[in-house]
């Protein structure tokens, strides 16, 4: 994982390809002999503070080129990082590190400068977690915190190092490469698309939050710095993808992740990314990626599967009495890849999602699949995404997935809500296509024709406005249901 032998080889791509560029943002280059200068004056400046050898410092994951300088010198001075989301408040920002057992909290900016501000420790909120442990781990990542508190989850050394070997030789990357990196430097598509790229001595460039929705600006990105390899969720790719003149013959390998890609949007990839082989890749921050699958051109209109699993990953489909079936069959699926993580900090949890099964441990991804005769998985939904309505269970991601199939809909979300006679009933957000006259009248009529009556969102929000997304780029389900709750109280 990143390591101090990940800032060493920054220090020998400097020797070899001074010039080269290691990271772009905006307007600005940085070439892999200035980004080692900066990760050697950041090394000095931690090297100054009263840090324990391998303690725990919490790093903001803001995406800028000092941030990865910043988080370079700390795996070079063999300190760990907890790296969260910039957007979380200070409450939940102070609560993850002293769960993390973070000593302090740093910052870097453009002229490159060191802010610590030291956490103020607490056993009673570290109990019931691990200290982190520098020989294993070099840096902390969080879940997106969807359901609740960020959970925190160690990344272990040599399965960054298995990682990143699979993944340069699945997408034959070289040092000639440029990735663009969308997603945000907390969320685990770094591991590919900042961290192997420059263990490789190629070139990244990083999306900032500010310029994530900016259509036109992602495209200047792709087309003007040569990127070749492009990975991220659908919203990416429906950005670049959005004007049917601009296409990108660079890109020799797309990847699709984070959530299923609508099919309607397939056509307009394959357009935008001519000379590309496309993949459909399917993970979780557990256990990093661990299915895989080529999407041909030339069956675009079948259902995409996420695949196989990867070199040295185990799956098992498990039924509803728990026994891993044989063959074909639906039920949750179960992973245990040479990438996942040891376990949460958090102990308590670990014993509900990771068990051992013949002596390997696997991880409950709490994902329904079916599994075909020939081994080719298809995700189905969640566990946690059944609802009751009226005694009925109601799975959304099959609710979201009629609604979107309607053409005037760009994205749907459906949540459960409160009621008082049905127990839940279900509340649709969707963003409708530009200039389309869709309405909430319409929508739920065209639900009517293709869903049973208590699937039937009892109300729709219509907008012309992208849906509100968490850290990790997924529609934040969490706000809409809030925003809604909080709009039929004040009614």
């Amino acid at each position: 994982m990143p390591s101090p032998q990940l800032a060493d080889a920054v220090g020998e791509h400097r020797e070899k390809h001074a010039d080269r560029v290691a990271l772009s943002c905006c307007h600005r280059s940085v070439t892999y002999q200035q980004l080692d200068d900066l990760t050697r004056t950041f090394a000095d400046r931690l090297r100054r503070l009263p840090l324990a050898p391998g303690a725990t410092v919490c790093v903001p994951a803001h995406k800028s080129p000092e941030t990865v300088a910043l988080l370079l010198a700390v795996f070079r001075q063999g300190l760990v990082a907890l790296v969260p989301s910039p957007d979380l408040g200070a409450e939940a920002l102070a609560r993850l590190s002293r769960r993390a057992r973070a000593s302090h909290l740093l910052g870097a900016d453009e002229q490159g400068s060191v802010s610590a501000e030291p956490v103020e420790p607490d056993e009673a909120e570290a109990a019931g977690f691990a200290v982190p442990d520098p020989a294993r781990t070099r840096l902390l990542l969080t879940t997106s915190g969807s359901t609740g508190t960020p959970k925190i989850v160690p990344i272990p050394v040599d399965g960054f190092t298995a990682f990143a070997d699979w993944a340069g030789h699945a997408f034959h990357l070289t040092g000639d490469d440029v990735a663009l990196s969308y997603a945000p430097l907390n969320f685990d598509l770094a591991l590919l698309d900042v961290w192997t790229f420059l263990r490789l001595g190629a070139h990244v460039v990083l999306v900032g939050k500010e310029q994530a929705a900016d259509a036109r600006h992602l495209r200047e990105l792709v087309a003007g710095r040569g990127v070749s390899f492009v990975q991220g969720v659908p919203m990416l790719h429906r950005l670049l993808a959005q004007d049917a003149e601009a296409t990108f013959p660079a890109v020799r390998q797309a990847v699709f992740t984070g959530e299923a890609m609508p099919a309607d949007l397939l056509p307009s990839v394959f357009a935008a990314f001519p000379e590309a082989r496309l993949h459909n890749v399917f993970g979780c921050t557990e256990t990093n990626d661990s299915f895989i699958h080529e999407v041909s051109r030339t069956r675009a209109g079948e259902r995409m599967p996420i695949g196989r699993p990867l070199p040295g990953v185990r799956a098992l489909v498990v039924g509803v009495d728990g026994t891993p079936l044989e063959g074909a069959g639906g039920g949750e699926l179960l992973v245990s890849t040479p990438f996942q993580t040891g376990g949460y900090l958090e102990r308590s949890l670990n014993d509900r999602v990771f068990t051992e099964i013949d002596g390997r441990v696997y991880y409950r991804t709490g994902d329904l699949v079916t599994r075909s005769a020939d081994g080719l998985v298809h995700l189905e939904g969640r566990a946690d995404w059944q609802v009751k309505v009226r005694g009925i269970r109601t799975n959304l991601q099959e609710v979201e997935a009629v609604i979107a199939t309607h053409p005037d809909v760009a994205e749907a979300v459906v949540v459960a809500l409160p009621d008082d006679q049905a127990g839940v009933r279900l509340h649709a957000t969707v963003t409708r296509r530009p200039v389309a006259a869709l309405t909430g009248l319409a929508l739920r009529s065209y639900a009517g024709a293709r869903l049973p009556r208590h699937a039937i969102p009892a109300s729709v929000h219509i907008t012309d406005q992208p849906l509100p997304r968490t850290s990790t780029g997924k529609p934040d389900r969490n706000r809409i249901r809030a925003d809604r709750m909080k709009e039929t109280s004040a009614a």
